[in-house]
């Protein structure tokens, strides 16, 4: 009998184990800070409606996009900084290709620019600006949006 309840404890710790294994190798994909819900809002451009994750805060502005995989049609982030300024991205820990505008503080597109995932080169503004907006690479192009396009129900900066 003692080695049966031996065996038995054996098979427990192993079971647990590898239990925690699997779900500590599920989470390293994609790490639980980066999986925070962030406010959303709903911005217009041309008619298209698109559904924006708020970076607002030092911490969800310095993350950003970091370790997303896609993003659902017609989704994406937008940055909204404190005062107009001239604010670079890069893409290090981000493997989802994305396209990049940023916004000057009447909601005026001043550049878009494509980003390559995982890349540490820089992406900048032309001048100082109040927003960027990240969507999945290639949609502004998709839906004929350019420097110069107007969006509209953007966020007032925050107040600190």
């Amino acid at each position: 009998m003692a080695d049966f309840l031996q065996t038995t404890r054996q098979r427990l710790v192993v079971f647990y184990f590898a239990t925690i294994i699997s779900v500590l190798a599920a989470l390293g994909t994609q790490p639980l800070w980066a999986q925070s819900i962030l406010p959303t809002t709903e911005l217009s451009i041309n008619q298209i409606t698109v559904h924006a994750e708020i970076a607002a805060t030092p911490a969800s502005l310095k993350r950003g996009l970091m370790f997303r995989e896609s993003l659902p049609p017609n989704h994406g982030m937008l940055f909204v900084f404190n005062q107009p300024q001239i604010q670079c991205f890069w893409m290090k820990n981000t493997p989802l290709p994305l396209s990049i505008a940023f916004i000057d503080e009447m909601g005026v597109i001043t550049r878009i620019t494509d980003m390559q995932p995982l890349s540490e080169q820089t992406h900048c503004p032309p001048g100082e600006v109040s927003y960027a907006l990240e969507m999945a690479q290639g949609w502004f192009s998709q839906y004929g949006i350019t420097a110069g396009t107007r969006i509209d129900n953007l966020p007032a900066p925050p107040k600190r």
